[in-house]
């Protein structure tokens, strides 16, 4: 499958998360979004950047319990809050559109809690 951005074809697997990681642009990220239906905002933003920024310095996703952490630290409330603003920036789970739309692979074995 592809991902049609700005007249450019980038290749998705068949549930839209890239196959190239690298890929991965803001532009795209938009794209993403609205297929997810999803307008990005600056806290979308922060949580799609501190992805990135874990991925980049682990070599894997940052699982909900690091994006929950990074949350509590940014918004100074509880892990429960933290959980919660969460899933309603990302409403339809962690892994189906904050992994997908950082431009991760969609990871093999993992909760979407």
């Amino acid at each position: 499958m592809a991902l049609e951005v700005n007249g450019e074809s980038i290749e998705t697997d068949t549930e839209g998360y890239l196959v190239n990681p690298e890929d991965w642009n803001e532009q795209i990220a938009k794209q993403l979004a609205q297929e997810e239906g999803l307008e990005l905002t600056d806290p979308h933003w922060n949580i799609i950047k501190f992805m990135r920024n874990y991925y980049s310095k682990n070599q894997v996703p940052a699982d909900v319990r690091f994006v929950t952490k990074h949350l509590v630290d940014e918004l100074g409330c509880n892990k429960k809050d933290a959980k919660k603003r969460l899933f309603e920036l990302f409403p339809y789970g962690h892994v189906k559109q904050t992994c997908k739309i950082a431009g991760m692979r969609k990871p093999r074995i993992w909760s979407t809690g």
